[in-house]
């Protein structure tokens, strides 16, 4: 079977083709993505940027929102009091909710896999704090050193303090009635 056509020359690239004109339309009907579900609420798709944010009381420049005052700049200059340009904000709770949502206590996500907890509590259960015989043992599959296996101890305490306590609790009626 032959070789279709043109498959055997090189593709040249075209400097002639306008390649701006066909994404710039694209992007012009395109809204902005917006990630704050309050803002994406209140967001007015006929009007611009700017008078979106004005509304809700937000700087589209943070430049021109918060400006450096002329004494650090080296020059002083004396003003009346008033504020020039002084905005209405039209939208206040779309502040008052980000406000909210920003005061409320970050949740921990932090955790260790199931096989790490296992790992280390089966370290501890049979060799208590000693790193170098825990080292040796056969469960010690990634060969861990001493260090390493004392540092995973440390995240486990770190990760689960409540947890670890319980745990230690336990072991310590199984060592008296072993003596």
């Amino acid at each position: 079977m032959p070789k279709a056509k043109g498959k055997s020359r090189r593709h040249r690239y075209s400097y002639n083709l306008n390649r701006k004109r066909l994404y710039r339309s694209a992007r012009r009907r395109a809204a902005p993505r917006i990630a704050c579900s309050h803002i994406r609420h209140a967001w007015d798709p006929h009007k611009s940027v700017a008078q979106n944010l004005a509304e809700m009381g937000l700087a589209e420049d943070p430049n021109k929102a918060v400006p450096i005052p002329k004494k650090l700049l080296g020059m002083e200059v004396e003003s009346d009091g008033q504020q020039p340009g002084k905005k209405i904000v039209r939208k206040p709770y779309v502040v008052n909710e980000m406000e909210l949502e920003a005061s409320l206590p970050e949740k921990k996500s932090n955790t260790l896999s199931r096989d790490l907890i296992d790992y280390v509590r089966y370290m501890i259960q049979n060799h208590g704090e000693n790193y170098k015989e825990m080292a040796r043992d056969e469960k010690n599959y990634y060969q861990d050193t001493p260090k390493q296996i004392k540092r995973k101890i440390n995240v486990y305490k770190n990760f689960y303090p409540e947890e670890y306590k319980n745990f230690i609790a336990s072991l310590k009626p199984e060592k008296m009635e072993v003596q």
